[in-house]
């Protein structure tokens, strides 16, 4: 039997999940040479909620992160997360922004693509899978796992074979809320091996306590390779820990080898990050809470959950807020959550809390309802769709939301121009998600009068422009048929 493979996730989810992403590259550079020489088979480094980090928070350029990386680290395979059609967003983009993003990033050294949709519809994932084949490097489609009515193991499969079918090279199930329980993923593990040919991954958060023992399910049901953490930026809302799952499989037939000293020392150098980062980290982020069996809550959004709810003035109404969550998703059509939609549902669920049960409606959320973010894996609420239907004057579409998009890399190059910002692609599509952020970047004295706003009071001057991960940014809700702005700060997963 083959040894498991092993990727490390520390660089990218480990600490999105721990520390609200907030790790710098300065405080990777240190650990990088020693992770590269290692033998994981992949490093998630880039992606996720990372690329906003940077331009939010850390006054870095995101592709420096990952030039700078793929030096410290040239030997091991490097791992990003892509949204599909939202990049790295929380909407819709047009195709050939898409594919001029892939290929930046494939051109300054990512190997492995782990492109997902929110919905798990098929159509938003075309274009970046033929963007990163075209490239020459390694598309893998995920599977994101929810459980609902209208979720099954066998319609998860039926969805793998879809993306063989499509051109993935391999497929990841992405336990995004840490729910998938062990004898499902030996089931899933073992249904996917039996009706495709293509490797297979498994991708956890040990929230709920579950991560460490359905890794060893599916490692017995024949997983080609699972994704861990090293500690303290592993377990709870994040990975299983590397030298945890060394223990539990000592002795069994597909344990790895890695040299746990080198482990040891990676765990000592990243408990001091971590305690620079404490500003970011939360107990509550480190233990299990099998409540999330109940409310599917990802792990990289919880630790910013309870901030946004502080800064709305409702920490004392979390569990409120969390248990309105179902309801939401529900009405909502089942949808998995997980970035966009794990941000939206939960939006929605605190506005339901604060102001009455759809009360106020945010545009997200209508806009999943009208069919803008894809085809929902079971049916809206009918009562829900009216009322969208009615106050917004739209109908809801089933196309596919990028084919209502004009191509958009020229608009946003010209734009650039005209804010005397380079124009190569890699500016041009950072500026297409994330314009304010990349011209204070890159023009930090003409950007400093429009710094954010205080997040309690709403702002004129915000973008409209959802933003991905954690930061402001203004809602649209309906209330009495009348369109209103609301100033949030956003969740992150």
């Amino acid at each position: 039997m083959k040894p498991v493979l092993f990727n490390n996730t520390v660089l990218r989810d480990g600490h999105q999940s721990m520390a609200a992403t907030r790790m710098s590259t300065q405080q990777m550079l240190p650990a990088a040479p020693i992770l590269d020489d290692m033998g994981f088979s992949g490093l998630e480094t880039w992606g996720g909620a990372t690329i906003d980090a940077c331009l939010r928070f850390l006054s870095e350029n995101p592709f420096d992160r990952l030039r700078t990386l793929k030096k410290a680290a040239p030997k091991t395979p490097q791992i990003m997360l892509l949204r599909g059609q939202n990049i790295v967003q929380y909407t819709s983009f047009p195709d050939d922004v898409v594919e001029a993003f892939v290929r930046c990033m494939c051109q300054n050294g990512m190997d492995v693509i782990r492109i997902f949709d929110a919905l798990n519809d098929v159509r938003n994932l075309r274009t970046s899978v033929q963007a990163v084949k075209k490239c020459g490097k390694h598309a893998r489609g995920e599977l994101c796992y929810t459980t609902s009515p209208v979720h099954t193991v066998e319609s998860f499969v039926k969805l793998g074979v879809e993306l063989e079918k499509m051109g993935a090279d391999s497929l990841g199930i992405k336990d995004m809320s840490g729910i998938l329980q062990p004898q499902i993923a030996y089931k899933f593990v073992k249904e996917l091996k039996r009706h495709t040919g293509i490797p297979l991954t498994l991708h956890t958060h040990d929230t709920a306590g579950l991560g460490a023992a359905s890794y060893l399910a599916a490692i017995d049901a024949g997983v080609d390779c699972v994704e861990v953490s090293i500690a303290p930026f592993a377990n709870g809302t994040s990975q299983p820990d590397t030298q945890r799952m060394l223990a539990l499989l000592y002795e069994h037939p597909r344990c790895p080898e890695f040299d746990t000293k080198k482990l040891a020392e990676l765990r000592t150098y990243f408990e001091g990050v971590y305690k620079e980062l404490s500003k970011f980290t939360s107990p509550a982020n480190e233990r299990v809470d099998s409540d999330i069996l109940i409310y599917q809550v990802p792990g990289g959004m919880l630790s910013n959950f309870r901030t946004q709810l502080k800064e709305q003035g409702m920490s004392e109404r979390l569990d409120e807020v969390v248990r309105e969550i179902p309801v939401v998703r529900e009405a909502l059509g089942w949808i998995p959550l997980v970035t966009p939609t794990s941000q939206i549902v939960g939006t929605q669920a605190m506005m339901n809390v604060k102001f009455g049960r759809w009360k106020m409606i945010c545009q997200p959320a209508q806009d999943i309802a009208l069919g803008r973010y894809g085809a929902t894996p079971g049916p809206i609420n009918p009562g829900i769709l009216a009322q969208i239907e009615k106050q917004s004057g739209k109908k809801a579409t089933q196309e596919r939301p990028a084919d209502l998009l004009e191509p958009g890399m020229e608009k946003y190059r010209q734009q650039c121009v005209a804010k005397g910002l380079p124009d190569s692609d890699e500016i041009v599509v950072l500026f297409a998600m994330f314009p304010q952020q990349i011209e204070a970047l890159l023009k930090p004295k003409a950007a400093a009068p429009a710094a954010a706003p205080v997040v309690s009071k709403p702002a004129a001057t915000a973008s409209p422009q959802p933003a991905n991960g954690q930061g402001a940014r203004t809602l649209y809700v309906t209330l009495g048929g009348q369109r209103h702005e609301v100033f949030v700060e956003t969740l992150a997963s």
